[in-house]
């Protein structure tokens, strides 16, 4: 939560330039309070089970966040009710004229495809380009992010020789960064991919900055400069078992998928996997809806 201070007080400066959110008397005497709006663009077949590891995080604030999940029209689901995605879930068309502080864009199973060939690649593209106007900042997630900085910044994917499959250690490249704030020097997120996007080809582009590494599983975090695009490339927001599910369902059906790395304990399947990526994906989250989202969007979102 913001501290509120005088406007005379020397520890003003300290404090913004250590990122600290200072709101003055002045500011704090005028400031009328609404909820953040958040959009979830969700392209998991697993609606449901994406839907509450997400709300889960964004619930993890004294913010007031006010949601609205987005599907796209031109692919059916097919894993969960019609009644389900008719009751929750809003058309671009329906939303299109709406502006929002924040948006999320979900992971998706089809990282085997060009990004040409996906079904709805063009709505994605649609919506993509409506967000730079109407969104204030946007959080990509796995093939989303792949997605994301093909779609703006030209940047491509590429196949891995084996599957990303695991909880992976992750380094801060950014200290001071607000995102990372809280973060410790070394963090765990579970990743399940088999392409990757590369240190270098993001190096070239100067709008984009990488936060965070891991010398097993990549490139995790990239920024653009003015802190309204984040590309994520692990699953911080996965459950405790959500890859074991993974891992058990292509087991049976005769897939070549190795154990999840670093996740059952001693490599046992039949144990219960330990949790330690929860906090990291908790300060992630709660990081961005406050620095980024909060902080940074106009009152008056028709500024946008």
């Amino acid at each position: 939560m913001p501290i509120r201070i005088d406007n005379e007080l020397p520890a003003r400066q300290n404090l913004e330039i250590e990122n600290i959110f200072v709101m003055t008397n002045q500011r704090a005497d005028t400031q009328d309070i609404r909820p953040l709006r958040i959009i979830i663009l969700n392209l998991m077949p697993t609606k449901i089970e994406t839907e509450t590891q997400l709300l889960r995080l964004l619930s993890n604030s004294p913010l007031q966040v006010d949601i609205d999940f987005l599907n796209t029209t031109s692919h059916n689901p097919t894993h969960v009710s019609k009644s389900h995605m008719h009751k929750f879930y809003k058309s671009f068309s329906q939303i299109r004229s709406n502006k929002y502080d924040g948006m999320i864009i979900t992971g998706a199973p089809v990282e085997h495809l060009e990004y040409e060939d996906v079904d709805y690649w063009q709505e994605l593209c649609d919506i993509m380009e409506w967000s730079k106007t109407n969104v204030y900042s946007t959080l990509y997630i796995c093939w989303a992010a792949q997605a994301g900085l093909y779609y703006h910044y030209g940047i491509p994917k590429y196949k891995l020789p084996k599957k990303v499959f695991g909880v992976f250690e992750h380094v801060c490249l950014d200290t001071t960064h607000p995102l990372m704030r809280g973060l410790d020097d070394v963090f765990y997120v579970p990743h399940s991919r088999h392409t990757e996007i590369r240190r270098q080809d993001i190096a070239q582009v100067k709008d984009l900055q990488i936060l965070s590494y891991s010398e097993d599983a990549g490139v995790h975090i990239i920024s653009d400069m003015d802190c309204r695009k984040f590309f994520v490339t692990g699953h911080s927001e996965y459950e405790r078992d959500t890859l074991a599910k993974e891992y058990f369902r292509d087991k049976a059906k005769g897939l070549d998928i190795e154990i999840p790395k670093n996740y059952f304990p001693n490599d046992d399947e039949n144990l219960v996997p330990v949790v330690k990526w929860k906090s990291t994906a908790s300060l992630i989250f709660s990081n961005w809806l406050n620095y980024f989202v909060y902080q940074k969007t106009p009152y008056d979102l028709s500024l946008l």
